[in-house]
């Protein structure tokens, strides 16, 4: 199977450069540079290595580096950003740092005639983001890229199949950055291009059939569409070995419990435990208002919930989770900063009582986990529906949670999805719900005063949720879902709408 190696320096971001190539129809592997040898490389047969970026500086001898030997290994080899530099540092070029020129942000990127640029005009707009850069190209090398401020916008040895670029091709703000990975997968790399979403699950199902043979594996079902597609491909790897135990913490939407249940135990034919743990989890939420705190709290219940199910039906080897990319980034990567603690992520405690935890999701998006679930034979009306947090509307409930919040929320949410739905408009949202705030203002119904809840309407629109923008939903439907909330629930006030992307906020609030 063609496989380009995304070698990991550090980058938050760094999973859009698998992303990109997995689009191009090539499979991605992402390693840490420190977790593999240029022997390893070569024996694994790769078509092509990327270099990611990093926030580091290559002449910091602190800094992650490499076996300089990868530059002869005969594999095509694309450098980004400080992976760029990298490729010039070992290669006996000068970096520099750029001072008060730093680039950040749209550039204006004029580029030469060379194999990675082919296709894109003299003169496009690249997404810069650096605060070193190559003074001095590598003897061998050719400076291919310019930009008002940097002398060396990207570099080639076309003779080893060694590319560098400065900026960032991997996302969507680069004009010609697919095209650009394109060119290094396709006409450099000679892939043929043919990997989908289907040989991720068949090689998946292969690889857990082999791995997990002969163990127990429990499954941690939450509800989303994440911990359901983990859950079917294992079915489909290890059958009856699999226990699916579906934890009703009492957070889900409006009838979502019972719609899990009837999916996953008769449609999809999986062994499922549903166990109702809404007061359990209440109780241990009391009086918490914090939001980091209330993950770390859920993550840990959630683990406590499966280990007494776990008692129950004997030993258990293997515990599954729905983690995603998002997730993992969001949580903190290697040296990357902690934005929000996922409840399957940064939330586990430190002891838990399972040899092994499984993630076959960790390195998908969310729009390629839904594919992986159509590949899988997962109803439409579960794979599609709207992503939701692993803590559920605990953390769309700003304050303390309490069943009586709780049920505010569950009707307030639900109005503002039925009204999105009729609307039938053109650009459906990514991701649209409702957050019931800890403020209460005053109003008046009828004759008499009110002192009621705030709600805040949130809808996102993303191709990868790792960044997003607010949607443009028409005025009158949020009219429309605005009057629907203040008459049918009616401890509730107020309703605002959120006009803030991501970043600098995140899609939840909490």
């Amino acid at each position: 199977m063609e496989k380009i190696l995304v070698l990991d320096f550090g980058g938050q971001y760094n999973q859009l450069i698998a992303r990109r190539v997995r689009e191009a129809g090539v499979y991605a592997e992402i390693i840490p540079y420190s977790k593999i040898t240029v022997d390893e490389i070569i024996k694994e047969k790769y078509s092509g290595i990327i270099f990611t970026g990093g926030p580091n500086s290559v002449y910091d001898e602190t800094s992650p580096h490499f076996d300089s030997a990868i530059l002869d290994a005969g594999i095509p080899l694309l450098g980004i950003c400080y992976g760029c530099q990298l490729i010039g540092f070992m290669a006996g070029g000068e970096i520099r740092s750029a001072g008060t020129v730093s680039e950040y942000g749209k550039t204006s990127l004029r580029v030469k005639d060379n194999p990675l640029f082919k296709g894109l005009p003299e003169e496009s707009v690249c997404w810069m983001s650096h605060t070193d850069y190559i003074s001095s190209a590598p003897a061998g090398f050719e400076i291919t890229a310019i930009t008002n401020n940097c002398p060396c916008a990207a570099l080639a040895d076309d003779s080893r199949k060694l590319y560098g670029v400065q900026f960032h091709p991997e996302v969507t703000h680069t004009e010609y950055g697919g095209v650009i990975i394109r060119n290094f997968i396709n006409g450099i790399c000679k892939c043929k291009c043919g990997w989908t979403m289907d040989d991720f699950v068949r090689s998946s199902v292969e690889k857990y059939k082999k791995s997990l043979a002969g163990k127990k594996v429990l499954c941690a079902l939450s509800g989303g569409v994440d911990s359901s597609v983990a859950a079917v491909l294992l079915h489909k790897a290890i059958g009856d070995n699999l226990i699916c135990v579906f934890v009703d913490h009492g957070f889900l939407r409006k009838d979502e419990g019972d719609l899990v249940e009837r999916v996953m135990k008769e449609e999809m034919g999986l062994n499922l435990i549903r166990v109702n743990a809404q007061d359990r989890f209440l109780e241990k939420l009391a009086g918490v208002t914090e939001p980091e705190k209330k993950r770390k709290i859920i993550g840990e219940e959630f683990i406590r919930v499966f280990e007494d199910v776990a008692k129950d039906i004997g030993k258990v080897d293997v515990l599954v989770q729905g983690t995603i990319y998002p997730d993992v980034i969001e949580s903190g990567k290697g040296d990357a900063s902690v934005i929000k603690s996922h409840h399957n992520v940064g939330g586990l405690p430190d002891v838990i009582e399972f040899e092994e935890i499984v993630e076959p999701l960790r390195d998908l998006f969310k729009d390629e986990v839904r594919a992986a679930g159509r590949e899988l034979g997962i109803p439409e009306n579960l794979v599609s529906r709207q992503p939701f947090p692993g803590p559920g509307l605990a953390i769309r409930i700003l304050g303390e949670v309490t069943k009586e919040k709780l049920d505010i929320l569950r009707d307030a949410d639900a109005v503002f999805r039925e009204e999105i739905a009729a609307a039938g408009l053109k650009e459906i949202p990514s991701q649209y719900f409702a957050v019931l705030t800890d403020s209460r203002t005053v109003g008046v119904m009828g004759d008499a005063g009110t002192y009621g809840y705030t709600v805040a309407l949130r809808a996102v629109s993303t191709d990868d949720f790792m960044t997003a923008d607010w949607s443009r939903i028409p005025y009158d439907v949020l009219a429309k879902a605005s009057n629907r909330i203040t008459n049918e629930v009616r401890t509730i006030g107020r309703v605002v709408y959120d006009i803030t992307a991501k970043p600098p906020a995140t899609v939840e609030w909490e």
